[in-house]
């Protein structure tokens, strides 16, 4: 045996500690005489679920547009192959709300929201980018009164079907995928239709996603030969790297069409580097989309920081490239939708794993992880236990691969005990001999091998230092043409809080804020009875909150601010705080949760529906005072929880109303 060691260098660091020791240790075949495995369809980011990009849109520029370079621009940062978006329903699907194209049966509208600009940006920086559409939740007219949207097929079928047509028509988006997912269990009869519907309409290309939630269609698709041709990929989230037999026969495309979901610390990227090449190993998965694309959203709200990068602070103008940003790169750079898996994968023999790829035109891509179990635990599911231990392997490349005679090589490498991680980092060049290649693969690795050679860690200028929210700050909402729906800052949880132009008030009040969801949505995930949109500094504390406010429903109309809002997202129904409420009847109420279960003062206000009011709210400490128009209305002492929270707006019920001036002073 040849035990000569050809040692790798580093240009700017020096002997790197690489030994390259030619058939020597456990050897591990990479080849293609056999055949090849199934076809790699990409890595992707998922915008929405939960209104995950909301804070990314108020970014100033150059920072935006950086950070969406990060996200989407090949052979710079993670260079994802795929975006999906949600379609907006109007209704809570985890961190917030998103705007529908259709609030109403006879209304539609394809300029809401900022799905459609993140879409147009992220093509415009790959062209060749899939772009996949799902529905969490469906405004309440879809239903028809049930919080089901799937008991009229052919309105919810139209409903999806419109907001692909609407994207082709209004922003030249070719949507290629549509998803289905409910969190009981799938619906055929939809399927069958929305697959009709799409073909008559001309989309036949556009392929259908189901369940996009588990597995368990698989089996109906079996015997149901419609149901089967009406489904192009069988998607699962959080499949925890494996399949199920049933699925593997139908032999459709398998993706984990939502997966990580996991803090985007170095364990995250560990999280994402194991699933990133086991989901195809263990589970024949040719796709993988995280949740979320970027944590564009107070971190305070359900599952903070769990994108890909961290983009929460507009204001400042700080963001963060965290490490399953780097990790990404490991494959998206060197890896195309359309290659496809050498049948020789799988698991490494002392722990970790190991995927290669080829563009069938002699390139070859490797990648190599040997993630621990505590370093690359994922939220969900829970990961079983295994061992990985420091190892010598030997690669040979056998059939086409076997003339290659060298390879790029990048490496992350994370180091936990000293808290030094390097990520994403270009070494010199392998030389291969006989085919072969050698590795000491440490615990807590990633390695590239490939022959491609366009591979950049792409970098910008430090952004600005991360800061608080202001202290001081105010929205008057006067955009005659606003370059999105929703006001910079408000991060909708329950309801649609969007600009309005109200061309019967000239004056003061002609360009307001609205409320405009009239009807409980269908969603899944548990929402309010109040509508409600926070802002601000999650630890302030001692404020004012003042607003002009205008309740356009007759006799029961309500509305409020609100100050030091504890809870928000799928926990908003029990937010507490310090709520300032008027009503259409004339009364007012002073509450200390956001469902007026806790009445702190209430009495008469004299205020009515269709005419503008002030309300101003102070507090500090444990006391808390509330004035009308500029006069004193309430005063409370002994308001001892919560401690601190975000400014709110909102109103009583599903219900139009309008706000206007809004100002918050935070000491």
């Amino acid at each position: 045996m040849d035990h000569r060691v050809f040692w790798v260098f580093i240009s700017t660091v020096g002997l790197l500690s690489l030994p390259v020791r030619p058939l020597s240790g456990q050897i591990y075949p990479l080849s293609d005489e056999g055949g090849l495995g199934r076809t790699f369809d990409g890595i992707g980011g998922l915008s929405g679920g939960g209104a995950t990009s909301r804070l990314l849109v108020n970014y100033a520029e150059p920072y935006r547009s950086q950070i969406l370079d990060y996200l989407f621009k090949p052979n710079f940062g993670a260079s994802l192959h795929i975006l999906k978006v949600e379609i907006g329903g109007d209704a809570q699907t985890t961190d917030g709300t998103e705007p529908s194209h259709m609030h109403y049966e006879n209304d539609q509208n394809y300029f809401r929201g900022y799905e459609w600009w993140l879409m147009k940006e992220a093509k415009k920086r790959n062209p060749n980018i899939t772009l996949i559409a799902l529905p969490w939740a469906f405004p309440g007219w879809v239903g028809h009164g049930e919080n089901w949207p799937y008991d009229y097929p052919d309105i919810t079928a139209a409903y999806v079907v419109n907001w692909i047509l609407g994207a082709k028509e209004y922003h030249d988006l070719d949507i290629q995928y549509i998803g289905i997912w409910n969190e009981r269990d799938f619906n055929s009869k939809y399927i069958k239709v929305l697959r009709k519907m799409l073909d008559q309409v001309g989309l036949t290309d556009v392929g259908i996603i189901a369940a996009d939630g588990d597995w368990s269609i698989a089996k109906s698709m079996i015997t149901d030969p419609h149901l089967n041709d009406s489904v192009q990929v069988i998607g699962a989230h959080y499949p925890g790297t494996t399949t199920v037999p049933q699925a593997l026969k139908t032999q459709k495309k398998l993706w984990s069409s939502e997966d990580y979901s996991t803090f985007n610390s170095e364990v995250g990227g560990g999280c994402w580097a194991r699933i990133l090449n086991q989901n195809y190993i263990n589970g024949q998965m040719t796709a993988t989309i995280a949740w979320n694309l970027v944590a564009s959203y107070y971190e305070e709200l359900p599952f903070g920081r769990d994108g890909l990068m961290t983009a929460q602070e507009p204001w400042s103008g700080n963001y963060v490239v965290e490490s399953p940003i780097w990790i990404t790169a490991h494959s998206t750079q060197f890896i195309q939708p359309g290659w496809t898996y050498l049948q020789t994968v799988g698991h490494l023999t002392l722990g970790g794993s190991y995927v290669a790829l080829t563009d069938g035109n002699g390139n070859l891509t490797v990648v190599i992880e040997t993630m621990t179990h505590n370093h690359s635990i994922c939220i969900r599911p829970p990961l079983l236990p295994f061992n990985v231990t420091s190892q010598n392997a030997t690669f040979q490349l056998k059939g086409s691969f076997a003339s290659i005679k060298g390879l790029q090589v990048w490496r992350s490498q994370f180091d936990f005990k000293a808290k030094k991680h390097s990520l994403f980092e270009k070494l010199t060049p392998l030389k291969l001999k006989d085919g072969s290649f050698n590795l000491n693969l440490a615990e807590d690795e990633i390695y590239t091998l490939t022959t491609i050679r366009m591979g950049q860690k792409g970098s910008f200028p430090q952004p600005p230092p991360s800061a608080r929210f202001p202290k001081v700050y105010k929205d008057d909402f006067d955009v005659r043409n606003p370059p999105f729906s929703e006001a910079p800052n408000f991060a909708d949880q329950t309801g649609v809080f969007e600009y309005y132009i109200n061309l019967t008030d000239p004056g003061p009040h002609t360009f307001t804020l609205r409320q405009v969801v009239t009807e409980r949505p269908v969603t899944w995930a548990a929402d309010a009875d109040q509508t409600i949109s926070v802002i601000g500094d999650f630890q302030w504390q001692n404020l004012t909150v003042s607003c002009d406010v205008f309740m356009e429903n007759v006799k029961s109309g309500g509305v409020f601010v609100a100050a030091r809002v504890d809870k928000g997202g799928e926990s908003i129904r029990s937010a507490k705080g310090i709520f300032f409420w008027v009503f259409a009847n004339g009364t007012y109420r002073v509450t200390n949760d956001l469902a007026s279960k806790m009445v702190l003062a209430e009495g008469a206000s004299g205020t009515g529906e269709f005419m503008w009011y002030k309300l101003s709210l102070f507090v500090e400490g444990q006391y808390a005072s509330g004035m009308l128009d500029g006069q004193p209305l309430w005063k409370i002492s002994g308001v001892s929880s919560p401690k601190n929270g975000w400014a709110a707006i909102g109103t009583s019920s599903f219900e139009l109303a309008q706000f206007d001036n809004f100002y918050v002073f935070a000491e």
